[in-house]
């Protein structure tokens, strides 16, 4: 996540709320997260710890070299995903013809990048079978700040953690797929590039995106969901932010599906808009929700590790991760399932 504060824009205030209660809006019988539908089930099964974990050992190892934006070790961990995608069957969308966008360094300069180099967000995409054009965008940055004075900063919660989860949640809809019981609406997994140096990459995809932002439902974005924070030690949590910035239904649904699932406790805490950390503004959900996309970024807090090079993967909870993995896969199979697009209703 992006350590240096964004600059306010006048943006609408937030809500500030205590751990969730589920909201009126979206009842048990017309959601498609229920328990006894099957093609759900046996889809979300499939996102597992042991995967998790075995994926992030190659994402956050030393041969990544931390992967800061345009290296050769982000590269390498960008070729690893993509090979990910192949062994699965998920393929590029096919109006980009790669899974590489390209972010010039041209474009990160005039945005203060200094001398990065060319860097490529990496794109993978399931076509929904009703509603294709529609397009739910599950996104997490794969870069961090790579190697100071010799150690490697692996970054492994930061963003190593929303990085395997996007490759569990792409299975998962995969395997469902399979089972034909694909998305109705499509589904981007959108790799971006540069956050920890200003949100350049998911920049870049909202001025260029590859599908029309109109058609872009929501951005649920992962930054951090491997790890606890002081104030949660030992709970079962996640941070949910800006959830109702822009929809009434996102927050209702998300709640819907967490209680419906893990019943993990959703802490609305960096809702506030008085909260000195102003996350809302610092992960890549942002340049969606300036876009006038609904986002909601799932995060595990700000822990001693924290952008150290002691942000290894020997000190990630890879069942809390799963569960985490899980209800952000439960989300957006609501959304991408449901007979009607979720609402723009606030600004």
């Amino acid at each position: 996540m992006k350590k240096i504060l964004i600059p306010l824009l006048g943006l609408a205030v937030m809500v500030s709320c205590g751990t969730a209660k589920t909201s009126e809006g979206v009842s048990a019988q017309s959601s498609s997260v229920a328990k006894a539908d099957k093609a759900f089930l046996s889809a979300y099964k499939t996102i597992k710890a042991d995967e998790l974990k075995k994926n992030l050992y190659v994402i956050a190892s030393d041969d990544m070299e931390g992967r800061d934006t345009g290296s050769p070790g982000q590269k390498k961990a960008g070729e690893y995903m993509i090979n990910y995608y192949k062994s699965l069957g998920i393929t590029p969308p096919k109006a980009l013809g790669s899974y590489y966008q390209k972010v010039p360094a041209e474009f990160m300069k005039k945005r203060g990048g200094g001398n990065l180099p060319d860097s490529e967000n990496i794109l993978a995409f399931i076509e929904g079978s009703e509603k294709p054009e529609e397009i739910v965008v599950v996104s997490a940055h794969y870069d961090h700040v790579g190697t100071k004075n010799g150690v490697v900063y692996n970054g492994a919660d930061d963003d190593g953690s929303g990085t395997v989860a996007v490759m569990q949640i792409a299975k998962a809809f995969q395997e469902a797929k399979k089972a034909g019981k694909g998305p109705k609406r499509s589904i981007l997994f959108l790799h971006v590039t540069g956050e920890e140096h200003g949100l350049f990459g998911s920049e870049y995809y909202t001025s260029n995106p590859v599908f029309p932002l109109a058609n872009t439902v929501v951005d649920l974005n992962i930054d951090m969901i491997g790890r606890d924070d002081a104030e949660n030690r030992g709970k079962q949590y996640v941070y949910v932010i800006g959830s109702e910035m822009l929809s009434s239904q996102l927050k209702v649904i998300n709640e819907a599906a967490n209680k419906k699932t893990n019943n993990l406790e959703l802490n609305y805490k960096y809702d506030d808009p008085a909260d000195p950390e102003q996350l809302y503004y610092r992960s890549d959900h942002y340049n969606f929700a300036k876009n006038n996309v609904p986002v909601a970024f799932f995060f595990d807090g700000i822990h001693e590790d924290y952008h150290k090079p002691t942000d290894d993967p020997e000190k990630i909870d890879y069942p809390l991760l799963e569960k985490r993995t899980q209800l952000v896969f439960a989300t957006a199979w609501e959304i991408a399932n449901r007979a009607e697009r979720i609402v723009v209703d606030k600004k």
